[in-house]
């Protein structure tokens, strides 16, 4: 609960209650001392492609032994365009759907 709430003194142990708390967790922290492991601080994009979207970044599609590494990022968009026609893509982006109003249902 919030520092100011109303209720928090009902909910939160105060004085002794606070100290004797302390104390019981200092007791079973010494009693069983855990190895813990430092995570990360980030996740690979890499990583998150596999989690999201089920796409392996980091090894070949076509042996599965190959590491894969990123070369270039293309962020102009005329190449882009060029790209994708090359490949027989469309090269202009979906266009973007009507906003709904809030409230109202989706009906199909």
């Amino acid at each position: 609960m919030a520092p100011n709430a109303k209720l928090r003194p009902l909910v939160v142990p105060q004085g002794s209650e606070v100290q004797k708390l302390a104390t019981d967790v200092t007791v079973a922290g010494e009693c069983a001392v855990q190895t813990v492991q430092a995570r990360p601080q980030r996740i690979s994009w890499a990583r998150l492609l596999k989690r999201v979207f089920d796409i392996d970044m980091q090894h070949c599609p076509n042996c599965g032994a190959g590491e894969l590494k990123i070369i270039a990022a293309i962020l102009e968009w005329p190449v882009i365009g060029k790209i994708l026609t090359h490949l027989g893509l469309y090269p202009q982006p979906p266009p973007r759907g009507r906003a709904h109003e809030a409230g109202q249902d989706f009906v199909t």
